[in-house]
């Protein structure tokens, strides 16, 4: 891996899926090193009456521990924390905050609602990652993190399940790599080192363009894992 000591260095990735976002998410986090230099944190779009099992399928997957987040629990290297049914996940003061606030774009826990919180804390320190869904939650978040100088990275629309959500994202913010979930683990783990993107991972076109299917009626489906 060539470091480029230029180059910021980030120790908070936040990444957001919904409709098919699970399989995604176990390769994601399941490629992901065990010395990874930063903290994670997990939107999945979970219908509010059902228990999750996220955590314990992301911790059975690879080598990071991971767990449903708690109200005040620290962000520490090397650890992923997953938002939990009903609850929005908010980055705040090196420590994340559960809410039950007004849901945004039809759900909560929102992608937006913990992109732009993390932007906010962190600043370029933050690396976003939106992954399979339906619809545009996770792209004015994402574009929130790009204006901080953080990284950004969108899962290749021809990738992924349900391509709304990736679509959406390329449609408004110049992200930094498109990539497919084989590749994505290895595209944040350079972010957080400030190294060269790895191959398979390509930096999306400068003129953003409009994306049809994204809007509308088109409705985004909450999952029960």
């Amino acid at each position: 891996m060539m470091v480029d000591e230029q180059r910021p260095r980030r120790d908070l990735v936040v990444i957001g899926a919904s409709a098919g976002g699970v399989e995604t998410l176990r390769r994601v986090v399941g490629d992901l090193p065990a010395d990874l230099p930063a903290a994670v944190c997990v939107v999945l779009h979970i219908s509010p009456g059902s228990p999750s099992a996220l955590a314990p399928i992301l911790q059975r997957a690879g080598r990071l521990p991971c767990r449903s987040a708690a109200d005040g629990d620290e962000l520490e290297a090397g650890r992923v924390l997953v938002a939990p049914p009903d609850r929005h996940l908010v980055v705040e003061d090196g420590r994340v905050r559960l809410t039950r606030e007004s849901r945004e774009n039809g759900h909560r826990p929102s992608v937006d609602t913990l992109f732009r919180s993390a932007a906010e804390a962190c600043g370029g320190r933050v690396v976003g990652v939106v992954l399979s869904g339906n619809r545009d939650d996770g792209a004015a978040g994402l574009a929130v993190i790009k204006a901080h100088g953080g990284g950004t990275i969108v899962q290749d629309p021809d990738d992924a399940l349900y391509p709304g959500m990736p679509a959406s994202a390329l449609a408004h913010v110049s992200v930094d790599a498109v990539a497919p979930s084989s590749v994505i683990a290895s595209a944040i783990t350079a972010m957080v080192n400030g190294a060269d993107l790895p191959p398979g991972a390509s930096a999306a076109a400068t003129t953003l363009r409009p994306v049809a299917g994204t809007g509308g009626d088109e409705r985004d489906q909450e999952t029960v894992v």
